[in-house]
């Protein structure tokens, strides 16, 4: 039990001397009763605490995750058609997390997950334009008019594919590697793009998220990103 001015504080709603006058104000119900005394004593984990009507709930210790998605598994929580899903793989991890993003069911490389909502939100968010980097395999090998029509912006019906940083790292006789950035999220834009020029993607591994990078992790591994890595993140929001 704990006094609910404390409790108050602690969930980020205000500081403990305004949760006072909150109290005193009659702002403050526990179990659905009104709560004026200052010295009143609840539990977060049993109680039902409401401020203004909203309802405080127990702080839950946030989780940073990045794996490396195999292919043959969605970035859902669940699936209709069952098939594998991220969570799976994340052994020893009792807490509810979630993808942050996503890739496709072929796809593979780095995932970041969590159970923090607003890092999710930050992260994701187009006008923060967060960079990733990806190695695509294609079908064929790209020509000169090719890099000059990725260089330039290939219309498709949802706007403008432009990657950055385009390299060719190794041509083989029926196809290529390359590696790209984008700083935009949109479904499936790596391959539509690269589909407009008769290069199927045969391959598509993200390999960064800004700079956080996959290494050398294997297909399936997951650890928990450093308290420096999530600020980095969140540094460009």
């Amino acid at each position: 039990m704990e006094r609910l001015q404390k409790i108050i504080a602690a969930s980020g709603i205000s500081s403990r001397r305004v949760a006072e006058k909150m109290i005193v104000e009659g702002r403050v119900t526990v179990n659905n009763a009104v709560v004026r005394r200052l010295g009143a004593k609840a539990d977060i984990s049993a109680d039902e605490i409401r401020v203004d009507g909203k309802l405080i709930l127990p702080e839950v210790s946030k989780i940073y995750l990045m794996l490396h998605k195999p292919r043959g598994c969605v970035t859902t929580l669940h699936d209709p058609e069952k098939r594998a899903v991220v969570t799976d793989l994340l052994s020893g991890i009792s807490e509810r997390i979630f993808p942050v993003g996503r890739l496709d069911y072929d796809s593979e490389g780095l995932l970041l997950l969590t159970n923090d909502g607003d890092f999710s939100q930050r992260v994701q968010h187009p006008r923060f334009r967060l960079r990733k980097t990806y190695m695509v395999k294609i079908e064929g090998n790209l020509t000169k008019s090719d890099v000059r029509a990725l260089s330039e912006g290939i219309r498709l019906s949802d706007g403008i594919f432009k990657p950055e940083n385009l390299q060719i790292e190794r041509i083989n006789k029926k196809s290529s590697w390359l590696t790209l950035t984008i700083a935009e999220g949109r479904n499936r834009v790596i391959r539509r793009g690269l589909d407009s020029l008769d290069h199927p993607v045969v391959r598509l591994i993200r390999t960064a998220i800004a700079d956080i990078s996959l290494g050398n992790m294997k297909a399936g591994a997951f650890r928990h990103l450093t308290k420096k890595e999530v600020q980095h993140l969140l540094s460009f929001s």
